[in-house]
Order: C-alpha cells, then sequence, then structure tokens
C-alpha cells in the first residue's frame, strides 16, 4: 500500500485514494470548496512522489512545473510526500478596509492587499481567516478601477467561513491564497454580440465585474441580467445595477424572485445566436438557467458556468 507523508506523520492509504479525502480523513486540513478543480482551494506542494493526476489542465502550467498538485483531482497511486498550503508561509496578508451589508444575508468585504495583486474581473480567490479558515470567493471588483479587492459573502446559513466574517472589521487581516481562472471573464472579442448574464444569490458577485468590465470596454451588443434572489431584499445590488442600466442604454436589467422565475425563464427568447451567456449561482439555478438556454436556441460552446458550491 502507498505511503503518505505531511511533515513528520507518515500513514498508509488504499492505492488510488483520492489525496484531498487522505488528507482530511487523517486530520490533514486541506480546504476545498467545488473539487473539481476548479477554485484551486486544496493546493498542496509534492516533495517527493507524483500523484495521479486526473485532471492537469486545471492548473497552470508553472504551477505544476513547481510541483504545486490540486489534491481533489490527484489519486495517490505510489509513496508521496505533500506539504499542504501554509496561510502564513505562502499567503499574501491583507487589511479589511471597509465591510457593509447590502442587504440582510449578505456581506460587501473589501481587502486591501499588502502588495498589488494582478487579477480580472471573475477570477477566484481562496481567503484565509486569521484563525485559519479557508474557502474561495469570486472577485466582484474590476481591476484598474476599484481601489480594493472585493467579495460578497452570503451569510444566510451558518458555515465556518461566514461566522467568522460577520465577526470582521476595519483593520482585521485576511490572508489571500491561490488565484485562480475561473468560467467567467469578458472577451474583447465579444463587443458586438449580444451578452447575457444569469445569477442566482451571491452568483452576482463575479458577473459584477465582468458587467463592468465589458461597460468600459464600450460593450456595443445589447447587455441582458437577471438577478435571481429569494425576495426583493435579496437583489443586494438593485440601486448599483439601477445607476448603470440609467447610464448605459443597451443594459437590461431584471429581478427576479423565485415565484417570478418560471414565467422569465419560459419568456426567454434568443435574438442572435451570436449571443454570449455567463451563468452563476448554486448547481439548481445553473442547470435550470443552462437548460432554458440551450432550449431557446444557444450554442453549447457559448454559455460560460461558474458553480458555486454551498460551504459557508
Amino acid at each position: 500500500m502507498p505511503e503518505l507523508r505531511v511533515g513528520a506523520r507518515q500513514w498508509s492509504v488504499a492505492p488510488g485514494s483520492n489525496l484531498l479525502d487522505a488528507l482530511n480523513q487523517a486530520g490533514v486540513a486541506v480546504p476545498y470548496s467545488c473539487r473539481a478543480g476548479s477554485c484551486h482551494a486544496c493546493l498542496v506542494h509534492c516533495v517527493a512522489g507524483e500523484p495521479q493526476d486526473i485532471n492537469p489542465g486545471a492548473l497552470q502550467a508553472e504551477r505544476r512545473a513547481e510541483g504545486w498538485r490540486l489534491a481533489c483531482q490527484c489519486r495517490v497511486v505510489s509513496d508521496l510526500e505533500v506539504a499542504v498550503f501554509d496561510r502564513q508561509r505562502d499567503g499574501l496578508p491583507s487589511r479589511v478596509a471597509a465591510c457593509d451589508w447590502p442587504s440582510p444575508s449578505v456581506l460587501r468585504l473589501r481587502l486591501l492587499p499588502e502588495r498589488p495583486l494582478r487579477y480580472r474581473a471573475g477570477q477566484h480567490l481562496v481567503l484565509w481567516t486569521a484563525g485559519g479558515v479557508a474557502r474561495p470567493y469570486s472577485l466582484a471588483s474590476l481591476p484598474g478601477e476599484d481601489p480594493w479587492l472585493e467579495f460578497h459573502i452570503d451569510c444566510a446559513q451558518p458555515g465556518a467561513f461566514a461566522d467568522a466574517a460577520r465577526l470582521l472589521r476595519p483593520g482585521d487581516e485576511i490572508l489571500l491564497g491561490e488565484l485562480s481562472g475561473g468560467a467567467l471573464h469578458y472577451d474583447p472579442d465579444w463587443q458586438t454580440r449580444p451578452l447575457w448574464l444569469l445569477a442566482a444569490g451571491t452568483g452576482l458577485a463575479p458577473l459584477w465585474g465582468v458587467l463592468r468590465e465589458a461597460l468600459r470596454s464600450e460593450h456595443q451588443g445589447a447587455i441582458r441580467l437577471l438577478h435571481l434572489a429569494a425576495d426583493a431584499p435579496g437583489h443586494y445590488l438593485a440601486n448599483e445595477l439601477q445607476t448603470l442600466a440609467d447610464k448605459h442604454p443597451q443594459l437590461q436589467v431584471e429581478l427576479l424572485t423565485a415565484q417570478q422565475l418560471p414565467t422569465a425563464l419560459a419568456a426567454l427568447r434568443l435574438l442572435s445566436r451570436q449571443t454570449m451567456a455567463l451563468v452563476c449561482g448554486s448547481p439548481a439555478s445553473v442547470e435550470g438557467f443552462s437548460r432554458r438556454l440551450f432550449l431557446a436556441g444557444l450554442p453549447r460552446g457559448q454559455l460560460l458556468a461558474d458553480v458555486f458550491v454551498g460551504r459557508g
């Protein structure tokens, strides 16, 4: 049986064991969220040996060359020594610049990193609290425009990170972990194409950045944004979205509740097969949005989706 080693600890695991599960079951805490190679929260460094990587394309070639792997995508097939991400050694310090509640359940968190971070709208970043709780969140800020990094934290349900985030105050430290691509972005080549943005809950966060990137790039095609929330207060960026819609006539904003959603989806009509659609939210909402878009005639290659898995 293969031997797995982390620091001074060493134990046997069944051949083919998932590396993330093998570490966490042994008490070596490795954060995770998506388990699909997207969020990059479960990054580990291979010190000796090589796991079987079932999704090597999920990590940048440079990071792989440095020995980093995504534990959720790896199987232990031979003796392996790894080092887990050390937030104190590997993390980028940042301070809370501001935190407010645009709705009763959504915390808007703005961070100032110790040094500038190069990113693009829609990417994910792993956040570490001072107590060692980690979770990946999508960036809602726009590089070159916002002086901070902005995140929208869903605090509707209890969760390790959400519980800690509720207590944050300006000046508190948050360590920044791995920055990863995510599916959502704006491409200048889309400038004349219709752009549909569909979000549920805080799935609006990355699309808020992508929307502003499109408008800053002087997007010429029609832009349609649909936001699904449990109730009216859940439309936590309603005022900001309306301000943009008043300023940009090509932008149409629709704020929907669960009761209104079936009618709104049934009314979706694709006016151009050149439409690009970006979808973000819970697994159920992403599936529902995507199914309706495909039924409306959207080519599958023109839909980009990011799924939020609720782990607090």
